[in-house]
């Protein structure tokens, strides 16, 4: 009997099974102490057949980052595609959406950003997925009435800053030894709505939502 239609191969659950295991060993050991012989064992596959898949463990940590992105850019989707609710309202959900991911898949994000200078494929898919971030609430500041340009005092450039400051925020939240990650969440929209709720100044350059973003 063959696979049914949109089933993962045996391949593909390997795979997963492969980055699963890489994801438990990062949080207990950290990626210097990680090793292959380890990814194989806790994926229950041999050494030498996890080399088909991957080469090192650091390939094995930028599959793990692409997989936890593609959930972070699904997210993001959602958000963009979100024009019922308020501005205000998206721009929570969103926030929130990040704080959930940063407290489900916290040490491979953190690794993200740890290892990003040194390994230019896992930079490149964190640096791609904050600017896809920053694309998506670039649409929600405009809709709260920031005028929707390329300046330093419009929707481009603040939603890049702001993306930016939240992704910080969140990093050291999880760096700390008790859960800060809801104190972040908590201050990032705090930010996110004073821009947005923000009376523009003289000129016209800023933000004001109106009511129509509460």
């Amino acid at each position: 009997m063959g696979r049914r239609a949109g089933a993962p191969s045996k391949g593909d659950r390997r795979e997963q099974a492969l980055l699963d295991a890489a994801e438990v060993l990062l949080e207990q050991t950290g990626l210097e102490r990680m090793t292959v012989d380890a990814i194989a064992r806790g994926a229950g596959i041999s050494r030498g057949s996890m080399y088909f898949y991957f080469g090192s463990k650091h390939e094995v940590l930028a599959a793990l980052v692409r997989r936890t992105m593609a959930e972070i850019r699904k997210e993001a989707s959602i958000t963009a595609d979100d024009l019922a609710s308020s501005p205000v309202g998206a721009m929570e959900r969103a926030v929130k959406g990040v704080e959930k991911m940063w407290r489900d898949h916290g040490t491979v994000m953190r690794a993200a950003v740890e290892y990003g200078a040194v390994h230019p494929d896992i930079g490149a898919a964190w640096d791609e997925t904050v600017e896809l971030f920053t694309a998506t609430m670039r649409g929600v500041l405009a809709r709260a009435g920031v005028p929707d340009g390329d300046g330093p005092q419009e929707a481009t450039a603040l939603a890049r800053a702001l993306c930016w400051m939240t992704e910080r925020t969140f990093y050291q939240a999880s760096r700390s030894l008790d859960d800060q990650l809801a104190q972040a969440a908590e201050t990032s929209i705090e930010v996110w709505r004073r821009i947005m709720t923000a009376p523009a100044p003289p000129g016209g350059r800023a933000g004001d939502a109106g009511a129509d973003s509460r």
